[in-house]
C-alpha cells in the first residue's frame, strides 16, 4: 500500500510556504522538459531557411536564448520556487512538421531539483516561437509541455 502524498507547498493550516530543504542531501540534479508548438501551413510557408527566419528575426535562435533567460528567472516567476545556482543548461529544437519540439535540460548541484527551471525554459521558448510567428497566424498551438526526466533527488523520474 502506498503512502498518501501531501502537497509540499501547503502547511497544516492550508497556508502556502516555501519547502524547507535544509535537511536534504546535496546531489547533482538534472531535469529535462519539452514543449511542442504546432504551426499551421501558412506559417511554414512564410518561414525561410533551416533557421526559420521571420520578419522579427531567427525564430529558433531567439527561442533558445529566451529559454536560457527564463531558466535563470524561474524563482522570480514561480512564487514558491527556490532560487538555484545553475551549473548548466542545454536547449535544442527538433522540427517534425507541423511541429517544432523544444527540449530544455538544466543541471545544478544542490538540495532541490531543477524541474521547474526546465519546464519554465521549454514553456518560454514555445511562447517565443508563438510571439515571433503570430503575425502570420493565430492558429498556432502550444501543447504537451511536460517533464521528460529528472535525476539526483529522492525519486528519479523518466517518462515512459
Amino acid at each position: 500500500m502506498s503512502k498518501e502524498k501531501d502537497f509540499t507547498h501547503i502547511n497544516d493550516k492550508g497556508e502556502p510556504h516555501m519547502v524547507d530543504v535544509s535537511d536534504k542531501t546535496i546531489t547533482q540534479r538534472i531535469a529535462t522538459a519539452s514543449s511542442s508548438v504546432h504551426l499551421p501551413a501558412e506559417v511554414w510557408t512564410a518561414l525561410r531557411g533551416e533557421e526559420l527566419m521571420s520578419k522579427k528575426g531567427p525564430v529558433l535562435q531567439t527561442a533558445v536564448i529566451a529559454a536560457h533567460m527564463a531558466i535563470k528567472k524561474t524563482a522570480d516567476t514561480i512564487p514558491l520556487c527556490h532560487p538555484l545556482p545553475l551549473e548548466g543548461s542545454k536547449i535544442w529544437t527538433e522540427i517534425d512538421r507541423p511541429y517544432i519540439h523544444i527540449f530544455c535540460r538544466v543541471k545544478t548541484t544542490g538540495k532541490t531539483g531543477v524541474e521547474m527551471e526546465a519546464l519554465h525554459g521549454a514553456s518560454v521558448a514555445a511562447l517565443t516561437i508563438y510571439d515571433m510567428c503570430k503575425a502570420l497566424s493565430h492558429d498556432i498551438i502550444i501543447e504537451s509541455t511536460r517533464l521528460i526526466q529528472k535525476s539526483g533527488g529522492k525519486n528519479d523520474f523518466k517518462m515512459d
